[in-house]
């Protein structure tokens, strides 16, 4: 017969002191980029976007803002410490999107490898920050 160890400590899925300051350093660095960068423009001067660039020309205007809502979303969402895994799972899916869209409506594939690339980093700091769901669902049950 086994007895459980009071003593014990939960191991948790938390990265070590080094890999979290390359996350927060990432996280920091890809949020900004997507709130002042890419999210940005799209919400505060949308026809200078689709004037310059005319494969803008074929998404909707609406969705272009929409867009540019979910960018800002997300970069805010990374520097947001309960929200980044999820932040960085929605950035995930948006920048395979982005490269599908690259690849197959623009016809320019590419132009859809750093998109590919931006999903494989947010993939990583979903990953490596999933404690963060389990953090986030137990608040909100309570």
């Amino acid at each position: 017969m086994t007895t459980a160890d009071p003593t014990a400590t939960v191991v948790t899925d938390r990265p070590g002191k080094i890999r979290n300051r390359v996350l927060w350093t990432l996280q920091i660095v890809l949020g900004l980029f997507f709130i002042i960068a890419s999210g940005g423009p799209k919400l505060v001067m949308p026809n200078a976007l689709t004037d310059n660039a005319p494969e803008n020309l074929t998404i909707p205007f609406a969705l272009l803002i929409f867009i540019g809502v979910v960018e800002v979303a997300g970069g805010i969402g990374l520097m947001v410490p309960r929200l980044s895994a999820l932040a960085a799972a929605g950035l995930t899916v948006l920048t395979v999107l982005a490269a599908g869209t690259q690849a197959f409506i623009a016809d320019k594939p590419s132009m859809a490898i750093f998109p590919l690339a931006l999903a494989a980093i947010f993939a990583w700091i979903a990953y490596e920050r999933r404690a963060t769901v389990a953090d986030l669902r137990n608040s909100l049950s309570r």
